[in-house]
């Protein structure tokens, strides 16, 4: 075969000058793209900005198979190619560059929001579940542009797609209210934020740490170790505790002494109670009184707040006021009350009803 014989339109020599185009185009964007990553990110390494960062991982996304169809298209320019080739050469690249546009753009976003969350070092938890949905939110935004341009660059009228969307969407909608409902109710936890991962919840009889805010559910891990699915629309329409946000935690309990307590005991109580839990970290006092007399008690009723929510922290402190408590009770010779009945008897032997002596 001679390199002038006419091979589907165009000289043999001009399908091999079309093949080195190919070779050299493919080759040189994945040598420039290989190198130019390694470069950049070597001199990221020597500085503080970010921007080279940046660019260093875009570019190190670059899908080769997308820049072998633009060298296909670069190279068809050389041949003499039918109208309908040329078209469908010309829309490949074009959705090639496309495709890597959004690829490029998606792990920026990516790059942008891994970046925050490694400066907040998980200090705020809110924040970073915000991060994390608005990236979904701009990835989905991105590929959602690019499938338009795609359709619209196949001839596809967008507008006329968009308008068909629109109203199957209207029935889809009607047809999926609770999915729908999960899905707003989601955006407007990740706007509002009433909740972040990690938080502890109490939502009616259940509880538990905020594990993950999905588009339909949130997962909680309860105290027993179940994890806890709850719907979206059913968190935003329902009373939330939320503990993970208290700034002071209050704490209260009543001790009971007996009737026969000495009246000095009494009135020392309050000030022995008050200072153990002044004596214990993270604390502040509030108040302590003789509340009640009770059946069997006298009662004294104590209130102290913590000034850390960890509730295991505030555990801790009852638990040492309380034994603290304990301690100077038998120190003092004061003693607990506890249910109990005393019975009065009249003897039946002495003397009788009419005052005389029993035989």
């Amino acid at each position: 075969m001679g390199m002038d014989q006419i091979l589907y339109g165009n000289a043999v020599r001009e399908w091999l000058f079309a093949g080195g185009i190919v070779a050299v185009c493919a080759l040189g964007l994945w040598l420039i793209e290989r190198f130019a990553v390694r470069k950049i990110a070597k001199f990221a390494r020597t500085t503080e900005t970010q921007l080279d960062d940046l660019v260093a991982h875009v570019l190190g996304q670059t899908k080769f198979w997308l820049t072998l169809v633009i060298a296909v298209f670069v190279a068809s320019l050389s041949l003499e190619v039918d109208a309908l080739a040329a078209l469908v050469l010309r829309r490949a690249a074009v959705i090639a560059v496309v495709i890597q546009g959004g690829v490029w753009t998606s792990a920026a976003i990516t790059f942008g929001i891994e970046r925050f969350v490694e400066r907040m070092g998980g200090k705020d938890a809110a924040a970073i579940t915000t991060a994390s949905a608005l990236s979904f939110v701009g990835r989905l935004v991105v590929w959602a542009l690019v499938l338009l341009l795609i359709l619209d660059n196949l001839g596809i009228e967008v507008t006329t797609l968009l308008t068909g969307l629109g109203i199957g969407g209207i029935a889809i909608a009607l047809a999926a209210q609770n999915i729908l409902g999960d899905l707003f109710a989601s955006l407007s936890i990740i706007l509002d934020k009433p909740f972040a991962i990690g938080d502890f919840l109490v939502i009616g009889d259940f509880k538990g740490s905020v594990e993950h805010i999905g588009l339909k559910t949130t997962r909680l891990r309860s105290s027993g170790g179940e994890q806890l699915v709850i719907g979206n629309s059913d968190l935003v329409s329902t009373r939330i505790r939320n503990l993970g946000r208290m700034a002071d935690r209050r704490g209260s309990f009543t001790v009971g002494v007996t009737y026969d307590t000495k009246l000095e005991h009494l009135e020392a109580i309050p000030g022995w109670i008050r200072a153990l839990v002044e004596a214990q970290p993270d604390t502040r006092f509030d108040r302590s009184h003789l509340t009640n007399y009770g059946d069997y008690s006298i009662d004294f009723g104590t209130v102290f707040y913590m000034t850390v929510p960890e509730y295991a922290t505030y555990m801790d402190t009852q638990q040492a006021i309380k034994i603290g408590l304990h301690r100077r009770f038998e120190e003092e010779g004061v003693e607990f009350a506890y249910p109990t009945q005393v019975i009065y008897t009249i003897p039946t032997g002495g003397a009788g009803a009419d005052g005389t002596s029993a035989a």
